[in-house]
């Protein structure tokens, strides 16, 4: 009974930050043409907020924050077709959920602002969706974050598979074409 008590107790001050339940859009089909609410628990946005509030610093907050995003992505497959998306454009093609880098930007943007306005992101803010392009016609769009020294990142979850973990990188260096396993 102590144990249980304590734990109540040790969750209080997350709770009270707004760690409550916490409803988003996830956009698939690519260019979000369709959209759908996915609902996040108390007690996931407890789990969330607590893997990420054991940060030491902005560098571990972005590596933490790849699990996190990873979680919130299984989470909202599990109540959306997204669950189907694989990395890129062309594992998934014509299959319903299937998401390209709108889809992802947008979606990934969402899940940043509800881990934000939970006050579950110490060391960085969110910023306006980033856009890339290498030719005329080729684009690619990313969620991104800021530290608290004004160094920027992509937050890109369309480089891997659904609910794998999130590539963040520096901002210059993917708007510079940079890909993950380079």
């Amino acid at each position: 009974m102590r144990g249980l008590l304590a734990s109540l107790l040790a969750a209080l001050p997350l709770l009270a930050a707004g760690s409550g339940e916490q409803t988003l859009e996830v956009c698939f089909n690519y260019g979000c043409q369709n959209t759908q609410a996915v609902v996040y628990a108390p007690a996931q946005m407890l789990s969330l907020h607590r893997a990420l509030d054991g940060s030491a610093d902005a560098a571990d907050e972005r590596g933490r924050l790849q699990y996190v995003l990873a979680r919130m992505y299984r989470w909202a497959g599990e109540q959306s077709p997204i669950h189907v998306d694989r990395a890129g454009d062309f594992l998934d093609d014509e299959v319903h959920g299937r998401m390209d880098c709108i889809d992802h930007a947008h979606t990934t943007d969402r899940m940043l602002r509800a881990l934000q306005a939970v006050g579950a992101l110490k060391f960085h803010r969110v910023i306006d969706i980033q856009r890339r392009t290498s030719w005329v016609i080729m684009q690619h769009f990313s969620a991104a974050i800021e530290d608290a020294e004004g160094h920027r990142y992509a937050v890109d979850t369309w480089f891997r598979d659904h609910a794998e973990p999130a590539v963040v990188m520096d901002l210059n260096r993917w708007k510079d074409g940079g890909y993950p396993d380079e």
